[in-house]
């Protein structure tokens, strides 16, 4: 392969995305290029047999899907070579994805989730399964991030210590990045329990929080009693009582062009009561783990018909670090790049659509659409923008992922494909006389306890 070739890196990723494939490879090779070709949803996976880059019968399809095996460790280990392009530290964004399957009784390993269009019994809740993703972000004003990991979690399991060992492990295979990484979380997550995962690590860790916290400063020192316990608590920070905030440790402002006057303000050396802990039920005293507190205003929104509202930030970084306020904030901001991703990849890619009954089936196919974007953002530079009548221009070098994917099937001709031609194989003898398959077993959906 010669140096000059412009598409040097997407036929290494594509030829490295190839070898983690173990069982069924050229079937779901085969079949993540029917993705990409497809342009858009189909009404079921079966479709995707007839698309030229799937050379094979819609049961290899279904085979690979079923009996196939992905090497995931591989592709988490592949994924971090090729991030997004940019300076400074890298700012990384981890979410829950829902895939609902309420009807599906005959599917283990439901839960019960909430999800903000679809309700059940009128409660934003459904039953399915929950993928937690780790994606790049960038600071230019598009909607491409870099997935990086996605992972089910178990209704049983807790999310915060998932993402803990999301992150470690992302870490340690991640090569060498200029400054701390920095991780953002939304308002699901409890920054004590991911601070005290992550306290060892060289990480940042930024959460949003809900209205109505309250946090607390160092007692005073006082002269040593002989009787009764030592404060452990000092003055009350209300995030709701604007009366209780002490002064500032350090506020930063800026006029930026989409939201306006920014006001940016934060308190260090704080804490909160902790309620879920290791020692919890035994006695034990509460731990404290401190942090900053951080209060982003802004004087308007790129949508001018919704008021802008106030936002609390909780950060934590290593020992002697001191937080960047400018970076923080349009951090965050750029938190919901994520949010349009799994929109596309719903509603455009089709990841939610197929009606799999194992989740081990969905796990297969939410690999092949990550991998189907990743080679969207790495097409970007070589697809022609295909605009619709109806749609507005962009500039040179910045399409959008669905203007990417109609251009998509014309660069397969001259990428290729390192999957084997299928062989001649006859006619399957089907199903038994005589016998059949039973009702499926029923799994209920789990709930957390309390």
């Amino acid at each position: 392969m010669e140096r000059s070739d412009p598409l040097a890196a997407l036929r290494a990723f594509r030829d490295s995305l190839y070898e983690c494939f173990d069982r069924r490879s050229d079937a779901l090779f085969e079949l993540t290029d029917a993705i990409l070709s497809a342009g858009g949803p189909t009404p079921s996976p079966v479709h995707l047999s007839l698309q030229p880059p799937h050379r094979r019968g819609w049961g290899r399809l279904y085979a690979a899907i079923a009996t196939g095996r992905i090497d995931a460790e591989a592709l988490r280990t592949l994924l971090p070579r090729y991030p997004l392009a940019g300076e400074g530290p890298c700012v990384y964004a981890v979410d829950v994805s829902v895939w609902p399957r309420c009807d599906a009784e005959a599917s283990p390993e439901r839960g019960f989730y909430y999800h903000p269009s679809r309700h059940s019994a009128g409660q934003p809740i459904v039953a399915g399964w929950a993928y937690q993703w780790i994606a790049q972000l960038g600071f230019a004003r598009e909607s491409w991030v870099a997935p990086m990991d996605a992972r089910r979690v178990h209704p049983t399991e807790n999310v915060n210590s998932a993402a803990v060992r999301q992150v470690e492990a992302l870490i340690r295979r991640s090569p060498e990045a200029n400054g701390v990484p920095l991780f953002v979380f939304d308002a699901g997550y409890d920054p004590v329990q991911l601070q005290q995962g992550l306290e060892d690590r060289r990480v940042q860790v930024l959460v949003r929080l809900r209205a109505g916290r309250c946090f607390y400063a160092d007692p005073p020192k006082a002269p040593a009693r002989k009787n009764g316990r030592p404060r452990r608590h000092g003055d009350k920070l209300d995030c709701g009582d604007p009366s209780t905030w002490p002064t500032p440790s350090a506020e930063h402002a800026c006029e930026d062009e989409r939201y306006g006057r920014v006001r940016v303000r934060s308190w260090a050396g704080l804490h909160a009561k902790t309620q879920n802990h290791p020692g919890h039920g035994t006695g034990l005293p509460r731990p404290i783990k401190r942090g900053t507190l951080i209060r982003v205003e802004v004087s308007r929104l790129p949508q001018r018909t919704r008021k802008p509202r106030v936002l609390w930030l909780w950060w934590h970084g290593p020992r002697g670090a001191t937080p960047n306020l400018d970076l923080l904030w349009r951090a965050y901001v750029r938190r919901f790049d994520l949010e349009h991703t799994f929109r596309f990849l719903k509603q455009t890619l089709g990841w939610t659509a197929p009606r799999f009954r194992h989740p081990e089936q969905a796990d297969r196919w939410s690999w092949l659409i990550l991998l189907a974007y990743t080679q969207l953002r790495l097409a970007r530079p070589f697809v022609a923008d295909r605009r619709l009548p109806w749609e507005r221009c962009l500039p040179h070098g910045e399409p959008t992922p669905c203007r990417v994917l109609r251009g998509f099937s014309a660069l397969l001709v001259a990428l290729g494909t390192p999957a084997k031609a299928p062989k001649p194989c006859g006619r399957s003898p089907g199903r038994p006389k005589g016998r059949r398959s039973g009702r499926a077993k029923r799994y209920p959906a789990l709930k957390k306890a309390a």
